[in-house]
């Protein structure tokens, strides 16, 4: 491995932060602070000034920023190019998707690839669309799967797979016994919501809109932050919601929740998402091809 002490240098640079670097690089903060110590004694400079609890490069810090963000990307090109030779696959990938995938898609794929790769270390991060795509932008993360559309042109954005949204209601609910529903039914009634930067809110106000409709009049009873905390709240009567087909297929065999395709039918693609410009590991592009061959009606399968 390069210099562990110019990997953790590099990631306090770049988050300007400790504590996020330590969260990361999966270190105690003081581990962090007694690396950079060294690094700091190595060069007989400081590297960060600290005032006011934020720390900022110093001019010396910004000269060994600079290599250091070169020296790691030739380790890791190098980590490529013998990986391409001997095809071993090892080393970290930092993963990080929205909650639904988290919660209903990775798992099995992860299980899967590691199992094919016992050598690489996945450390994965879960939050809402918004957060991750975030993360991918200053770098936090390598990877991200998310849920909704991607507005950044500097990211690069593969399609994963297709996602099938349901409206969803407790069985003795008026509209439970329908075939489908419209998107002028979801107004009519006591609605249960994702939190503000959820794909999935996100993609039913797109819904809405497109139906010439506005999303403000949805009757907004409770704004949740995990589809378990939405299902969990639709099966107690309080509101009906729009879902993933995936996250309630254990509740739809239980009974405890009915799920009704929307008219017209809703659907979203779930998203591969990274910097275009970031040199891609070798650890990367495996997880994406092994995922790419994942992709398919199969992938959401119980």
């Amino acid at each position: 491995m390069a210099d562990r002490r110019l990997q953790v240098f590099h990631t306090v640079a770049r988050l300007l932060s400790f504590t996020k670097a330590a969260e990361i690089l999966h270190m105690t903060q003081p581990a962090v602070t007694f690396q950079i110590k060294q690094l700091e004694e190595q060069f007989n400079t400081r590297l960060f000034d600290r005032t006011h609890n934020r720390i900022s490069l110093t001019e010396a810090g910004n000269i060994v920023y600079e290599y250091a963000d070169r020296i790691l990307n030739l380790y890791s090109e190098m980590q490529n190019r013998i990986g391409e030779m001997t095809g071993d696959v090892r080393g970290t990938l930092l993963l990080g998707a929205s909650t639904t995938i988290a919660e209903y898609m990775l798992p099995r794929v992860l299980g899967d690839f590691k199992e094919r790769y016992p050598e690489v270390q996945v450390r994965m991060h879960v939050a809402n669309t918004d957060r991750i795509v975030s993360m991918v932008e200053d770098n936090t993360i390598d990877l991200g799967v998310v849920e909704a559309a991607i507005s950044n042109k500097s990211l690069a954005v593969r399609k994963c797979c297709m996602d099938q949204m349901v409206a969803i209601f407790p069985p003795s609910h008026p509209l439970a016994q329908r075939s489908s529903v419209s998107a002028t039914d979801l107004l009519q009634y006591a609605f249960v919501s994702r939190e503000e930067g959820s794909g999935t809110r996100e993609v039913t106000n797109e819904y809405l809109v497109i139906a010439g409709l506005d999303p403000n009049d949805l009757n907004l009873t409770m704004e949740l932050g995990s589809p378990e905390s939405v299902k969990g709240a639709v099966e107690g009567g309080l509101g009906i919601s729009v879902v993933s087909e995936a996250t309630v297929r254990k509740e739809i065999a239980l009974g405890s929740l009915v799920a009704l395709p929307l008219n017209p039918p809703l659907a979203r693609p779930f998203l591969f998402v990274y910097q275009k410009q970031k040199f891609r590991s070798h650890v990367m592009d495996e997880f994406l091809e092994f995922a790419k061959g994942r992709c398919g009606d199969d992938l959401l399968t119980a």
